[in-house]
């Protein structure tokens, strides 16, 4: 049944001129289907140069509309409408505005995980993976960060530089206590902790090393280590078991889950290639200016 689906997927994907993009956190069944997995910025990057002419993003829609956004004349497409992300919703356009008004002469750096309309707003976005070089870049003193509280913490004490934080945060990192941390760091004593930074700052202060996904997966690659506590959502983990049989990766607890991102399947995919349904949307008064920011976030490495 799921080889038939698949087989599916790669007739309608060469029918449509279609290309499925995957987050590391989705289900294994999705990633093996994927033309391309990585994080927020690997994805953003990809995006931005294909020559498709639909785009399939498995995971959640803030990531599908800035694939949009990057590519106004392309039909992208989402399995799942309902893939939110709690943080994203954290901040409104309204509440950035407002913000802002409370910060003059502050520049807006803005997390790749947030609305089209909070992008709109911002000076420049950044992911996981860029956050440090991103604000290293700004001359400004003044830097409004938002949502993410905790990315922004962690930030702002590797640069020793004071950021005007958001009150946002990822609810499935929340769920990787320090607590958590310590009981596997005492059971695996040899084990590397890699925690990634929208974990909150007690637990990232745990860490051997602080990682976006894609930084783990590359950490992991060339480390002469066979041991690993792995701090984010727990696919990760999943997928270096498979890729690294020889090592041995730990989840912090069983509750780092990401149900938004679980919610895509193979049947989904299949489905809005066979109907070209749940295409996303973005205002064209939007898309115009949150372009912006994120072009601005891709020239820098």
């Amino acid at each position: 049944m799921q080889e038939e689906i698949i087989r599916k997927i790669n007739d309608f994907k060469k029918q449509r001129n279609a290309v499925i993009l995957v987050h590391n956190y989705q289900k294994q069944e999705i990633q093996e289907i994927a033309d391309f997995i990585g994080d927020s910025l690997g994805l953003s990057r990809e995006a931005a140069n294909t020559n498709a002419d639909v785009i399939v993003f498995c995971g959640v829609h803030f990531m599908a509309e800035t694939a949009l956004i990057l590519n106004p004349n392309k039909k992208v497409l989402l399995p799942d409408l309902s893939s939110g992300c709690p943080m994203a919703d954290m901040i409104t356009e309204e509440q950035l505005i407002q913000f802002k008004k409370e910060n003059p002469q502050a520049t807006v750096v803005t997390y790749i995980n947030s609305t089209a309309e909070v992008k709109a707003e911002t000076d420049i976005c950044c992911t996981s993976s860029n956050a440090i070089n991103i604000v290293k870049s700004i001359k400004n003193d003044k830097i409004i960060f938002c949502p993410d509280r905790n990315l922004g913490s962690y930030v702002q004490k590797v640069l020793n530089k004071k950021l005007i934080l958001w009150n946002g945060y990822c609810p499935t990192h929340m769920r990787i206590l320090p607590e958590y941390v310590i009981k596997q760091k005492k059971k695996h004593p040899n084990a590397l902790f890699l925690a990634h930074p929208e974990c909150q700052p007690a637990t990232v202060d745990l860490a051997d090393e602080v990682l976006s996904t894609t930084g783990i997966l590359n950490y992991v690659a060339k480390s002469d280590k066979d041991e690993f506590i792995i701090g984010t959502e727990n696919e990760i983990t999943f997928m270096l078991q498979r890729k690294y049989p020889n090592k041995k990766f730990y989840t912090v607890t069983d509750l780092a889950v990401c149900p938004n991102m679980k919610k895509n399947s193979l049947e989904k995919v299949l489905y809005v290639l066979q109907e070209m349904k749940n295409e996303i949307k973005v205002r064209k008064d939007i898309a115009s200016k949150a372009i912006i920011p994120i072009q601005r976030m891709l020239k820098i490495r």
